[in-house]
């Protein structure tokens, strides 16, 4: 378990350190291109990528600190009391002490009727647990126990730091790639000359193409083994298998497994694949989850 924790500290590093390193890349290929179309001096342009790269290293700051709250807000989560969801705080809570925890995670719902749920934070001091409506309308009590062991067990493991920096960087590329689009459609094209066009045209469709392999690049680098891992160590803090297990065959069976706010940045946050399923085997291998039957089958054998 500790040689988990620490791995996964590493890698989160390395994969925030790799992304930088795309991010400030794909803008001075993009600065490069205005640079070429309205003819920037040497001085200016160097200036330029100077301000950018300061501003892609300060984004990226304030992403591993505010990561969380940017993935909450996107997604439509609002916190609870113990009030309105005494039954869920109250199962934080108690899984909090079986895994040893020191401070109890916030607690988030979104209204949706999808089964889904995801933990987030760059720490256990700085995480929460967030879950569905559906989820709360449809899991048992032991199934529901299941779910919340599997997202504190990514907290306990420090899985949330290396997906919540992923969803933020991964955004950051979707963002350029959008803007470059944008500007290449949208942009005065009486203003280029038409060499300058042929690099707008270049770039943007390399962005297109970058963003989204990019984005599904690092959602494989957060191993399909993490849910394998989250799911046994779920299953020890509950001490009842069957629970993860049942939650997952309903999550499975779900008519409408789509969560409105999911987006394909924060698509590995989640329990289960939020969008609708697919069948085809090609999209299998780019999955962000292991097949969730493979997943119920180790559960049912423990």
């Amino acid at each position: 378990m500790f040689e988990e924790i620490r791995g996964n500290k590493l890698r989160s590093w390395l994969i925030m350190s790799f992304f930088i390193f795309i991010l400030i890349g794909l803008t001075i290929l993009i600065l490069s291109a205005i640079s070429a179309i309205y003819g920037l001096g040497p001085g200016e342009f160097a200036f330029v990528i100077v301000i950018v790269c300061l501003v892609v290293v300060v984004y990226s700051l304030i992403g591993y600190y505010s990561g969380d709250n940017m993935i909450l807000t996107m997604s439509g989560a609002r916190p609870v009391t113990k009030k309105e969801y005494p039954y869920l705080v109250n199962a934080v809570e108690g899984l909090v002490v079986a895994a040893g925890l020191k401070t109890v995670p916030k607690i988030y719902v979104i209204n949706d009727s999808a089964l889904n749920a995801f933990a987030t934070g760059r720490d256990p001091e700085h995480s929460s647990i967030t879950v569905t409506t559906g989820l709360l309308e449809k899991m048992n009590r032991q199934e529901l126990e299941g779910v919340i062991a599997h997202e504190m067990s990514h907290i306990q493991n420090y899985d949330i730091r290396m997906m919540m920096l992923s969803a933020v960087l991964v955004g950051a590329i979707v963002l350029i790639s959008d803007f470059m689009l944008r500007s290449f459609l949208w942009g005065n094209k009486s203003d280029r000359e038409d060499r300058g066009s042929g690099i707008i045209i270049i770039i943007a469709i390399l962005s297109a193409i970058l963003a989204p392999i990019f984005a599904q690049l690092i959602k494989l680098a957060v191993s399909r083994g993490r849910e394998y891992l989250a799911d046994a160590n779920g299953a020890a803090l509950t001490r009842y298998p069957p629970g993860l297990a049942g939650a997952l065959e309903k999550i499975k069976n779900d008519p409408d497994p789509l969560v409105d706010n999911a987006n394909r940045a924060t698509a590995h946050l989640f329990i289960s694949n939020p969008f609708r399923k697919t069948t085809a085997n090609f999209a299998s291998l780019f999955s962000t989850h292991p097949p969730i039957e493979e997943r119920i089958k180790r559960l049912r054998a423990m």
